[in-house]
């Protein structure tokens, strides 16, 4: 069944309504593709795929949310300084100043590319469980709507959507977002 749903991204990704954010109600163009958390190695071998195909209508940009956040930690300089400070003060402080740091605005600033090409990008966001729970999805998506209302934005949910309830892994609920569309 997985490979089926996978298969039909291709087909959904290619489509030039698709591609241009037509047929929203003027929302902008974001997808969620849900799957189950067991599943991740073989959605994550798809798009590795997907990326490297030739001659297609679309353009795939990638952004790993949690090699983006390693970034973000690297560059401030305190990532090999996390596993002693755990160790001295605790996660419940480490998840605190961590995400002062790595804020969504830190990770959208390197997610941000210029130009868009409108008709042809697709922007693919992973990493949602590999980074929880320093972020949390619905908030990269609410913070990400300005930066990415001229592509669509896809979404790799390990978890499930309701239309309106994230729930990662199907055991914790990421929030609630209303403007996400289920990609299939």
């Amino acid at each position: 069944m997985l490979k089926a749903e996978l298969d039909r991204i291709r087909e959904r990704i290619s489509d030039p309504n698709f591609l241009e954010n037509k047929g929203l109600s003027n929302e902008v163009g974001i997808h969620v593709f849900c799957y189950d958390p067991a599943d991740e190695l073989v959605v994550q071998d798809y798009i590795r795929r997907i990326k490297e195909e030739s001659g297609t209508p679309y353009r795939i940009i990638e952004c790993d949310l949690y090699e983006i956040f390693l970034q973000v930690l690297e560059e401030k300089r305190v990532l090999k300084s996390t596993p002693g400070l755990e160790t001295k003060r605790g996660k419940d402080y480490l998840l605190q100043q961590l995400q002062k740091i790595a804020t969504p605005e830190a990770l959208l600033a390197k997610m941000d590319y210029a130009p868009h090409v409108k008709g042809q990008d697709v922007l693919f966001m992973t990493g949602i469980g590999k980074i929880h729970p320093f972020m949390r999805s619905h908030k990269m998506l609410d913070s990400m709507q300005h930066l990415f209302a001229d592509i669509p934005v896809v979404m790799f949910y390990p978890g499930t959507f309701n239309g309106q309830t994230l729930s990662l892994f199907d055991e914790f609920v990421d929030g609630n977002y209303y403007r996400a569309f289920n990609l299939l």
